[in-house]
Order: structure tokens, then sequence, then C-alpha cells
């Protein structure tokens, strides 16, 4: 991944969680929210953070798994 910045993870974390959730989760919770404190879980573990936001936030989706749904 190299070179990536917290904040740009951050923003490419958050905005492909939107973009594979929708703004609300089935429960009213908004994504954006949830992506807020999920994200730094990813940022901190190196081997996470080396697969990239996109792939995290992916991840994110199916560890949810029928949670959203």
């Amino acid at each position: 991944m190299g070179g990536i910045t917290k904040e740009e993870f951050y923003r490419r974390f958050k905005a492909r969680m939107i973009a594979i959730n929708g703004e609300r989760f089935a429960d009213g919770r908004e994504v954006a929210d949830y992506a807020d404190d999920a994200v730094w879980r990813y940022w901190d573990t190196d081997w996470q953070r080396d697969q990239g936001p996109e792939a995290c936030a992916d991840a994110e989706k199916e560890e949810r798994g029928e949670e959203d749904e």
C-alpha cells in the first residue's frame, strides 16, 4: 500500500462503506458513523492497512454479514 496517509485511508474507507452499504444500515444506524468507529481497527493493523481501505471496507461488510439485511 505504501505511502497512503491516515486521512486518505479514512476517506476512502468511509466512501467505500457508504458505496456498498448505502447511507444507513437496515437497523437505521448511519453507515458514516459506523465507519468513523470501524476504520481505526484496520488502520492500526499493518497487514490490514496494507490490503487497502476498499478491501478493508469490503471485509467489514462481509464480517457484518446478515446483520445489514
